[in-house]
């Protein structure tokens, strides 16, 4: 059975921690915006159905994985200090996971409105 109180609150306590990461984290905020400008394109140039679930679902990866992140960076930094080369480790490699989906993501991207922008620029 739902328990709609639980529920609500489980929502709360996510976009608490949503909040949390857009308020300490520059480069959440940068790839929301990147997000947000990628979707404002969509809708401007009128992608089709299918370019528009990649989109989504690629901005909602490099988001998530965004989060992951921060949430592995601190527990990593609770439990070791920020100097310890472990630790360097397995942030770096962390943060190659994000970069690595943002680059895909941004491949992706150019492929999808390289054509319209394209054609934009012609017709000037």
């Amino acid at each position: 059975m739902i328990h709609v109180r639980r529920l609500a609150k489980s929502f709360k306590h996510a976009v608490h921690g949503v909040a949390v990461v857009f308020r300490s984290e520059q480069n959440f905020r940068i790839q929301v915006a990147a997000a947000l400008a990628a979707f404002a394109l969509a809708l401007w140039f009128r992608v089709r159905y299918e370019e528009w679930i990649i989109l989504l679902f690629l901005t909602g990866a490099v988001l998530v994985l965004e989060l992951v992140n921060s949430i592995l960076e601190r527990i990593v930094d609770t439990f070791k200090p920020r100097i310890h080369p472990v630790v360097k480790d397995v942030k770096d490699i962390m943060a190659a996971a994000v970069l690595i989906a943002s680059l895909i993501a941004l491949l992706v991207g150019v492929t999808i409105f390289y054509p319209p922008i394209a054609l934009l620029v012609q017709s000037w």
